[in-house]
């Protein structure tokens, strides 16, 4: 890792690490660097976020963290989070400002035979304001009983 302006970025990418998120469990190296990107058409929203969290293993949370959707104008290139070959890592997509509010959330396993190097790519792009709220009215019409 090298470090400008108090932030880490990856040696691998370039990528501004998400604070916190390098040399996790002591003992286990960093081998997996996980990429995030936000769709251009989101930078404006104002109250998304994602939430982060890593577990190493199925009874303890490790490390969570909210990353603000804002925080992707200032790092074009995404933010990543570095973690060892095991465990489980938990993204939310979090978005209030509409109504009804965005969330989406989606598991990644790690296999502890994961080879040192490896990236994974997650592209985060929240569906459109308008088209989320027709979705919603249209599924509470038919739950209607």
């Amino acid at each position: 890792m090298t470090q400008a302006n108090q932030q880490f970025r990856s040696n691998q990418s370039g990528r501004l690490v998400v604070p916190g998120w390098m040399n996790l469990v002591p003992g286990a190296p960093d081998a997996v660097e996980v990429q995030v990107d936000l769709d251009s058409n989101d930078l404006k929203r104002t109250q998304a976020c994602l939430l982060i969290e890593y577990w190493a293993t199925k009874e303890d949370i490790t490390l969570q963290s909210i990353l603000p959707v804002r925080a992707f104008s200032a790092a074009h290139d995404g933010w990543c989070m570095l973690v060892p070959a095991q465990g489980r890592l938990n993204i939310r997509a979090l978005d209030t400002e509409p109504n009804p509010p965005v969330l989406a959330s989606q598991w990644i396993n790690i296999d502890p035979a994961t080879q040192p190097g490896t990236t994974i790519h997650v592209k985060v792009d929240f569906p459109d304001r308008k088209e989320a709220e027709n979705k919603a009215a249209e599924n509470l019409r038919l739950n209607k009983n």
